[in-house]
């Protein structure tokens, strides 16, 4: 059992979740009174959420096209055979690619998805040949522009 499933969240700490989900840059003072709560029992309860791994990381989103990368794609990646270090192997490679935002190992017809946002389809093609069509265990590669993208309501949404 994982830290973050070890111990169960309650409703304040569902709150402070929600909260921050919301606005991951508020201070501790103001999470404390938006959600009536001592300031020294907001931070203790925030920090408890960290050390639990409920809460994995805080981090900034950039706008690929403001770094002159306007073009994203998935890359759906099949694999010839699936023994687990080189299946392990392999999403390490991927996911230290430049330019790959994440890399999803999945089930289905596909093994892999990878998001990427790079400069142009020359960028892209790069990537494709480069970094994953290198690999003796992957099998084939097929590449999707990504047209727009949206987030989703999220985990807490009620």
């Amino acid at each position: 059992m994982s830290k973050a499933q070890g111990t169960p969240l309650d409703e304040i700490d569902l709150e402070i979740l929600a909260a921050l989900t919301h606005d991951a840059e508020i201070t501790n003072k103001a999470l404390a009174r938006g959600l009536g709560l001592a300031e020294s029992t907001c931070a203790h309860r925030v920090r408890s959420l960290r050390e639990r791994r409920v809460i994995r990381d805080t981090r900034i989103r950039v706008d690929g096209a403001a770094l002159g990368l306007p073009l994203q794609a998935i890359i759906k990646v099949r694999l010839a055979n699936h023994t687990g270090p080189k299946v392990t192997a392999l999403f390490d490679a991927l996911a230290s690619v430049p330019r790959v935002l994440q890399v999803f190992h999945v089930a289905g017809v596909d093994d892999f998805l990878v998001h990427v946002a790079v400069e142009d389809a020359t960028a892209l093609r790069d990537i494709v040949l480069e970094h994953i069509t290198v690999h003796p265990v992957v099998r084939g590669a097929e590449t999707q522009l990504v047209f727009e993208l949206r987030d989703g309501s999220g985990l807490l949404a009620r």
